[in-house]
């Protein structure tokens, strides 16, 4: 395609190119997509079918967790029913169950058959998806809690993993509805979001993607947040600042999921056509990403880490990589210290020396630790830098090396001069080191 057909053909390679590692990470990796029925009304449903297309021709092995609420309501409202709640929770009767038991068919046949499609010039042209239903889910009733028989309501008790497994094994997509069955014979109605968190549990899924009504995860000014930790997610659970209830389940959820060693649960608006793949591809993603706890930990430093950056960065000093810092000059500049801790070892750290009225800012002192290199950390932790960066206001990051300015080069920076520096910055320039400038835009 040329520039004249596609104008903004610039923009388009620079985002492909750019999507390769993303790609190439998650190839042969499990996610479990969770979606309530009211998608299916969507217009753009059939963009999101695309998109899960997509991924399935990336090599990503995909579980789908459908839900069947507004399907189940309008069957019910037919019959001049209700589904009736306690507590919060559905208690469905024999009329429930059997429109439970319609929608949730109507529902998987629909998606079934968009995941089918393979017209000609379309976006679909020649997947050839294959999908796979069946009774991979185990329930059991919730039976009778606080003096209510909640009936044909249930809970999951096992999912079926190995069967799972062997079907995404051959590329196909496992699409799981919100229905379970019991050894005995019986079905349950359950949530669908409970069956995605089981499945992902159960099945060590790399990541758990919500689509939510909501923007996903906001702050007390309606802004959203981008990251959490389990712990941090679970502390605004607790503050109760007022989040819509479905959120409130569907971060539960995601804290169940991440204290059962999914490593990554997101939460993302269904109303955002392209949501998956802004997520999924993009450097900040759309939505919320929820973290597991882990042993390591990327934080702000504090006074008692500085034996520990000392122990880091020494060996680099002596080898002339790193300009030599004193304990009382780290002393004196902790705050602009960021560390990464490992079970208690500092195994990575970074310095960020802001210029706002410049709107620029100075990565300094970058190390990792020889047994942790490759693995990544470096990476990780210039990313942290560059979203301190955004909050700050920050429109460009640079760097003076003398031995690494490959490393940066590969990571997007450009060659820079000593007059781009702010002045104050300049006047602290030495020459005997001749550092080499580097530059670059994270807006």
């Amino acid at each position: 395609m040329t520039q004249t057909q596609y104008p903004d053909g610039n923009t388009f390679v620079r985002w492909f190119r750019d999507s390769s590692p993303y790609i190439n990470a998650f190839r042969g990796r499990t996610f479990v997509i969770a979606f309530g029925g009211e998608m299916l009304t969507d217009a753009q449903f059939s963009s999101m079918v695309h998109d899960i297309a997509l991924l399935n021709s990336l090599g990503v092995k995909l579980v789908l967790v459908h839900g069947t609420r507004p399907q189940i309501e309008a069957r019910l409202k037919q019959r001049k029913a209700q589904l009736h709640y306690v507590n919060g929770l559905r208690v469905t009767d024999d009329e429930a169950l059997h429109c439970v038991k319609e929608a949730a068919g109507c529902v998987r046949q629909d998606i079934e058959a968009l995941l089918s499609m393979g017209l000609t010039n379309s976006p679909m042209a020649g997947a050839d998806i294959r999908v796979v239903s069946g009774n991979f889910v185990t329930a059991q009733p919730l039976g009778i809690r606080d003096g209510v028989d909640y009936l044909h309501t249930g809970e999951v008790r096992h999912i079926h993993t190995e069967a799972i497994q062997a079907q995404l094994a051959s590329n196909a997509i496992v699409l799981l509805s919100p229905i379970g069955y019991s050894p005995t014979g019986e079905i349950f109605n359950l949530s669908a979001e409970d069956v995605a968190t089981v499945a992902a549990a159960q099945l060590q899924a790399d990541k758990l993607i919500y689509l939510v009504d909501a923007k996903g995860i906001t702050d007390n000014r309606k802004r959203l947040i981008r990251e959490l930790t389990a712990d941090e997610a679970e502390t605004l659970l607790e503050k109760k600042n007022k989040l819509p209830e479905d959120i409130q389940h569907c971060l539960h959820n995601a804290l169940d999921a991440c204290r059962s060693d999914v490593p990554r649960v997101h939460i993302l608006n269904r109303h955002i056509d392209g949501a998956l793949l802004l997520e999924l591809f993009t450097r900040d993603g759309c939505g919320t990403l929820i973290t597991a706890d882990l042993f390591e930990d990327t934080r702000k430093a504090r006074l008692e880490d500085i034996g520990g950056i000392l122990e880091l960065i020494s060996p680099l000093e002596t080898d002339d990589i790193l300009v030599k810092r004193s304990r009382e000059k780290l002393e004196m500049e902790i705050e602009f210290f960021t560390v990464v801790e490992r079970d208690g070892t500092i195994i990575a750290c970074a310095a960020l020396y802001p210029f706002i009225k410049e709107h620029c800012s100075e990565l300094a002192c970058l190390a990792v630790h020889p047994s942790y290199r490759k693995q990544g950390r470096g990476d990780a932790l210039l990313k942290y830098i560059e979203r301190q960066n955004k909050q700050l206001g920050i429109e460009q990051i640079f760097v003076l090396t003398t031995r690494t300015a490959h490393w940066f080069r590969e990571r997007g920076f450009k060659p820079g001069s000593l007059d781009t520096l702010p002045v104050k910055r300049r006047s602290l320039y030495n020459y005997q080191r001749n550092s080499k400038v580097f530059i670059k835009d994270i807006n």
